[in-house]
């Protein structure tokens, strides 16, 4: 099976510094791997490379295929149409990640349009509303009548998150990168996000890169672990593997530190 995403010895440079160096892996259709590290080790660089979506000033080498097409040196019209169909990101803090200008229903709106432009359909208004109040009750917000005409400013983390989870929903892509999806909310939301993300995917059989610090929630949402550290991968392997049994030094510092860190919770608890 071809791979869904596949980066070959990625490097990325800014102000000649070296930020990540030589990252390679694959993604299938329908796999779900994670990417762990402290922060600062170039796991949102290496996501936003994926995506062509580095900051200007960035300068990316190597190779990334996505859906078999080449993104690195790649000019932004070529990608645009990547972007939605292939894959969508969600990213971790909603607030910033959504126009604060419009309503969630509009906002979600927008990408069902947008969508359904790039299949060659028109939605009239009605079906719009309708696959709108159907993604919000998919992602489990609450009184969706409401919903549809809330702004960002008036609904909670956890809800704004779902609402972007929504929107990338709304695309129908073949990949979701989650990008510290759950970093801004509580222990609790961060709880009920990872189950509706595994959820979501597992039904809709997309493949899923999820990035993130925190190990404990990483084991709930994936199959495989990518380990980076400064900018270079590690270790990877199967993450009941590397979570039991890490060979490098760096996952076992990790991996020390979520036990400690558990450990101390309980004992206030």
């Amino acid at each position: 099976m071809s791979a869904l995403l596949h980066v070959d010895r990625l490097s990325i440079q800014a102000s000649g510094r070296r930020l990540v160096s030589n990252v390679s892996f694959s993604i299938a259709p329908g796999e779900r791997v994670g990417l762990i590290g402290e922060s600062g080790s170039g796991k949102s660089l290496t996501a936003l490379a994926s995506i062509g979506l580095l900051p200007d000033g960035m300068k990316a080498e190597g190779s990334i295929l996505l859906d078999g097409r080449e993104v690195v040196g790649v000019a932004d019209r070529h990608l645009a149409p990547l972007r939605g169909t292939v894959v969508a990101t969600v990213f971790q803090e909603p607030l910033t990640a959504l126009d604060p200008l419009m309503t969630i229903g509009n906002q979600i709106a927008e990408v069902l349009r947008r969508r359904a432009r790039r299949d060659g359909r028109r939605l009239d208004r009605k079906t719009v509303t309708a696959e709108v109040m159907t993604l919000l009750d998919r992602v489990a917000l609450p009184d969706p009548n409401r919903m549809i005409n809330a702004w960002p400013h008036e609904i909670s983390g956890g809800q704004r998150q779902r609402a972007a989870i929504a929107m990338a929903l709304a695309c129908r892509p073949r990949l979701l990168i989650a990008d510290e999806p759950t970093t801004a909310l509580d222990v609790t939301t961060q709880a009920e996000i990872i189950k509706l993300l595994h959820a979501l995917v597992t039904e809709s059989e997309m493949a899923l890169l999820f990035i993130s610090h925190d190990l404990p929630v990483v084991a709930q949402a994936v199959d495989r672990v990518l380990v980076m550290k400064q900018g270079e991968l590690v270790e990877e392997g199967a993450v009941r593997t590397v979570f039991q049994q890490p060979r490098h030094p760096y996952s076992q510092s990790l991996l020390t530190a979520a036990r400690t860190f558990d450990q101390a919770l309980g004992s206030v608890l």
